[in-house]
């Protein structure tokens, strides 16, 4: 039954809105421990089924590893570390790394975004050259900033910039554009200078275009940092990633990627705490892609 039903029924039985809003809360609740049954239904059969069909041979664990494999290598990293220092420090590492251009690009993004939308002449003139360097493959733009920058963090954080960047930049440039012209008008009318116009009308109503590209940027972010560690680096997830490449050792890319994973979805967490702070003006939209 869903949520509207269940309002509807408690409204035929007695007709009271607090009866209604009981039923809608009880059928969240359903609603949200059917979602997390399912969640951890979905993550058990694929665990259980990569662990069994390597069990009996099925599958090879040589190639595919073994959950029961990843996890005692994850504890063996966690304990003991790698050739390359602790796994904390490599894990620091690749964090500070995704950060640093994380935020860089995303600045970068808004700034070049709003300018552009709001000026056509802006627009016009380097429309051009943002799409040739989009174009540019990103693993030739890495091994650019290793040949100029050496194999320090410095590099890494440049490569996570460029890809945060152009999906910050493309998401603001077109929020810009889709401004309510009326509102530009109307606010112009009331004397409201180009600044004001910028910090109050324009970025307001392009933040929801912004936010939404946060959420998948940062996972961008982690993506080059790790493509740049596994150029060239000291340190980091991406050199422990390759080198258990080296190895033959599917256990040990597995568990990494497993930090990985909750990196990232520690991350997203962040950001959707973010997004509910900045659009809590906003009335809630049932197709918003953080209802899933």
């Amino acid at each position: 039954m869903s949520t509207t039903s269940a309002v509807s029924a408690a409204l035929v039985k007695d007709g009271t809105p607090s009866s209604a809003a009981a039923a809608a809360k009880r059928a969240a609740r359903r609603r949200t421990a059917l979602v997390w049954a399912g969640r951890i239904g979905l993550a058990a059969f694929v665990i259980g089924g990569w662990q069994a069909f390597t069990t009996w041979g099925i599958v090879d664990p040589f190639f595919f590893g073994q959950p029961s494999g990843i996890a005692k290598r994850l504890v063996d990293l966690f304990q003991h570390g790698t050739e390359f220092g602790s796994f904390y420090s490599n894990i620091w590492t690749t964090i500070q790394e995704a950060l640093a251009g994380f935020a860089l690009g995303a600045v970068a993004g808004v700034i070049f975004g709003v300018a552009l939308g709001q000026s056509r002449f802006l627009a016009d003139v380097l429309g051009p050259y943002i799409k040739v360097v989009n174009a540019i493959p990103r693993i030739v733009l890495g091994s650019i900033f290793i040949v100029a920058f050496g194999i320090g963090v410095l590099p890494k954080i440049l490569l996570a910039a460029v890809l945060v960047f152009f999906i910050v930049f493309f998401n603001a440039f077109q929020g810009v554009r889709e401004v309510d012209r009326n509102i530009l008008a109307n606010a112009k009318v009331l004397g409201a200078s180009q600044a004001q116009i910028i910090r109050h009308v324009t970025v307001p109503s392009a933040l929801t275009w912004i936010i939404a590209s946060l959420h998948s940027a940062f996972g961008f972010a982690i993506v080059g940092a790790l493509v740049g560690e596994v150029l060239g680096a000291q340190s980091g997830l991406g050199l422990v990633i390759k080198t258990a490449q080296n190895q033959f050792d599917p256990n040990g890319v597995f568990a990494t990627m497993l930090v990985i994973s909750v990196i990232v979805l520690g991350a997203e967490w962040l950001i959707s705490k973010l997004e509910h702070r900045l659009l809590s003006w906003r009335p809630p939209a049932p197709t918003e892609a953080n209802s899933l």
